[in-house]
């Protein structure tokens, strides 16, 4: 049938409800977003997206190479310099990426790395304004002041707090000599040389991925300011060698450790400050900073989310009764591709079983939970039929079993290791145990039935641990999404979605007995929509396409589950109408830094407002051309 006869069609229906999206410019504006997603691809036929740029990463990379060698690395180190300066905020601060209000942490990096300038007059007004920032934030510049501040900015984690003030440190921020470093929180790098299952009993101030920093930034401290009781500095002496032959050991090929600039980057200036900077680590280090530096100066966070990315992007491009615009050939290369990234072996970083997947194909990357689920569902969702490839069951099952090893005793599943610690990155979150939940859902009945007797607990586990950790008022907090403009810089409305929509991939029995937490969902998430039927963060953040898009799907995905009053039509069009309204059409898909990092620090994804809004209308034109009882589909391309 015509765009025209479908028009027809729903404007009939519109003189009965008054509370139709406009279905022509739905379809238009889904086919446009459907197109760009595909334009996206790479040779290989999967996504590998584009990060924004830091100006935290930036700093770090910079400080790093004048470490290292301030002669060699002279041009990128002032480049760097350059991006930095063009960057500063009106207030003269700096954001985590340029989309972002000036924060502490970021201020204060960029600020101490401008001191290797050789030319400080070409960012003398750059470092006035950033000390005047400061000064309004902190009170003073004074050491004890800044310590304080990054102190009470991260609590009792020093994962990162210890890493900034090292930095402001040797560069000469915050006072000069030994005392100094007195006054900086001590990382113990000889623990590093226990074996791993004891860190969870150590209750050490930093999360599991921080293993680099908390060896490097340790043997700094040592060599800077020795420990005064003789017992420490002589134990310290007679492990340095062997902590650093660890280091060594899990510094992946490429030199990143965990594919973060600002990791590496404080690995190779502590190693360098030591007196360590011909060490093997420190030259792989360079050469990561030196190729992940962009053409402007700038460096990203991380190198890439392409796994991340490919999979959201299965994920929107398919599920539902519509034909997916993927044709038998792009299935299998992304089948192929997503095989090739499980991990087969343990981890050396941080001893991960086999099965897992990350959130990029580069070799600095570690197996998590929110990747392993999103292969496996973006595996499912491609159509795999285990019956008959070994391999295909092998890839499943290895998978379905590492989430099942992730699961905490809680019943909530981590982001990487099985009870590491009690910090944030380490405990149970909701959208990951959802995520987990979606994957187990998926491909329960697929496995044999002593697999799907253990995966049948784990899922009831789970749900009661997201039932207990529902919000009073229903809703879910995410852990690695945030919102800077929302309450505690939270984002309720992410983590609400992502859990609402995960949830509704799970078989029937184990969504029935559930309704009443989803309902409480639904309706928190209604309860929040602005006027114009936008989402933002919270009630109180400004609308972006991603939170809206997302809110938009989960409310879509599990109205089926609830009574038919409970999802109201004429929220979803309005919410639908905001994102076409929005995107002009599918023309224009701007990111919003709603994405966190290791550390908390913000980032924007180029492929986030793109992939949630193509998911979103997908499900969305969908479901009103089965109203309809009409349908017009994007081609099949092939």
């Amino acid at each position: 049938m015509s765009v025209d006869a479908l028009t027809e069609s729903d404007e009939t229906q519109s003189d009965n409800s008054g509370m139709d999206t406009d279905v022509a410019a739905l379809l238009e504006t889904r086919d446009r977003l459907v197109e760009q997603l595909l334009a996206f691809r790479t040779e290989s036929g999967d996504w590998t997206g584009r990060l924004s740029s830091s100006a935290l990463a930036t700093a770090t990379a910079v400080f790093a190479l004048a470490m290292a060698d301030p002669d060699a690395h002279d041009r990128p180190i002032h480049a760097g310099l350059d991006w930095l300066r063009d960057h500063q905020n009106r207030d003269g601060g700096w954001g985590d990426t340029p989309l972002n209000e000036s924060h502490l942490s970021t201020t204060l990096l960029v600020w101490s790395a401008l001191a290797v300038a050789r030319h400080p007059s070409l960012y003398e007004r750059a470092t006035r304004l950033a000390e005047a920032w400061l000064r309004r934030r902190v009170g003073s510049l004074d050491t004890l002041a800044i310590i304080q501040a990054v102190g009470d900015l991260y609590g009792g984690d020093r994962t990162f707090a210890v890493p900034i003030l090292t930095l402001c440190a040797l560069a000469g921020r915050i006072g000069q000599g030994s005392d100094v470093w007195r006054h900086i929180p001590s990382l113990p790098f000889e623990l590093a040389t226990l074996p791993r299952g004891l860190f969870r009993f150590l209750r050490l101030g930093v999360v599991s991925y921080a293993l680099p920093a908390l060896i490097a930034i340790g043997q700094l401290q040592a060599h800077v300011a020795p420990a005064r009781n003789p017992l420490t500095r002589a134990i310290r002496r007679i492990v340095r060698g062997r902590v650093l032959r660890i280091l060594d050991r899990i510094q992946p090929p490429n030199g990143g450790f965990l594919e973060a600039t600002p990791l590496t980057a404080f690995v190779v200036m502590s190693l360098a400050e030591s007196g360590r900077g011909d060490h093997p680590v420190v030259q792989h280090g360079v050469r990561f900073l030196l190729e992940s530096m962009r053409t402007d100066g700038a460096w990203p966070i991380d190198a890439d989310l392409a796994t991340w990315v490919t999979t959201l992007s299965i994920r929107a491009l398919t599920g539902g009764s519509e034909p997916a615009p993927l044709g038998p050939t792009e299935r299998k290369v992304l089948m192929d591709r997503l095989l090739a990234r499980q991990y087969r072996t343990v981890h050396p970083y941080t001893g991960a079983a086999a099965g897992g997947w990350a959130w990029t194909d580069k070799p600095g990357a570690v197996p998590d939970a929110d990747d392993t689920a999103g292969a496996l569902v973006a595996l499912y969702r491609l159509g795999a039929a285990p019956d008959g490839d070994r391999r295909l069951r092998s890839a499943l099952h290895a998978g379905l079993k590492w989430l099942l090893g992730l699961q905490n005793r809680d019943g909530g599943i981590p982001t990487f290791c099985r009870g590491w610690g009690r910090l944030p990155f380490d405990r149970s979150c909701a959208d990951l145990t959802a995520h987990a939940l979606a994957a187990w859902g998926c491909w329960i009945n697929e496995c044999p039935s002593l697999l799907q007797r253990r995966i049948g607990r784990a899922m009831e586990h789970a749900l009661a641990w997201l039932e207990e950790h529902q919000r009073s008022d229903g809703a879910w907090l995410p852990l690695w999404f945030g919102n800077e403009h929302a309450a505690d810089q939270q984002n309720p409305v992410y983590g609400t979605a992502r859990v609402l929509e995960h949830l509704s991939l799970m078989p029937p029995e184990f969504v029935e007995p559930n309704r009443p937490m989803l309902w409480r969902g639904v309706q928190w998430l209604l309860s929040i929509q602005q006027a114009d039927g936008g989402w933002g963060g919270d009630a109180q953040a400004p609308a972006s396409i991603e939170e809206t898009a997302l809110a938009l799907e989960a409310l879509t995905a599990v109205a089926p589950f609830l009574e038919t009053d409970d999802v109201p039509e004429s929220a979803l069009a309005k919410g639908a109408d905001w994102l076409i309204e929005q995107t002009r059409g599918g023309t224009e898909h701007a990111p919003s830094p709603i994405g966190l990092y290791f550390a908390s620090l913000w980032y924007a994804e180029r492929l986030y407002p793109l992939i949630f809004a193509t998911g979103a209308l997908r499900r969305w034109a969908e479901r009103q051309t089965d109203r309809t009882g009409n349908s017009q589909t994007p081609p099949t391309i092939r």
